[in-house]
């Protein structure tokens, strides 16, 4: 399965998941229940970004050192770590 391929099923996932939230919401399930369901979403999200991240550093970060812009394309990626940890 390529890349594109593998991050559109993971988002597929995350967006059964996430409807499944959101009826569960309107029908008063459980609030555990419901935590159980949201962490299902959190983590099919988590791994959509870890493929994201794979892929670019497998082809646009290796395109970009390879054009000599290595503090652009670790800049990038440092920014992104960062923002994850807010």
């Amino acid at each position: 399965m390529t890349s594109k391929k593998q991050v559109d099923h993971r988002l597929a996932i995350a967006l059964g998941h996430l409807k499944k939230v959101r009826d569960m919401v309107g029908k008063d399930v459980y609030c555990i229940d419901i935590l159980q369901q949201s962490m299902a979403v959190q983590k099919a999200l988590q791994k959509v970004d870890e493929l994201v991240l794979e892929q670019h550093l497998k082809s646009c970060v290796a395109e970009s050192m390879r054009r000599g812009k290595f503090d652009q394309a670790v800049a990038e990626v440092v920014e992104v770590f960062e923002k994850s940890r807010r």
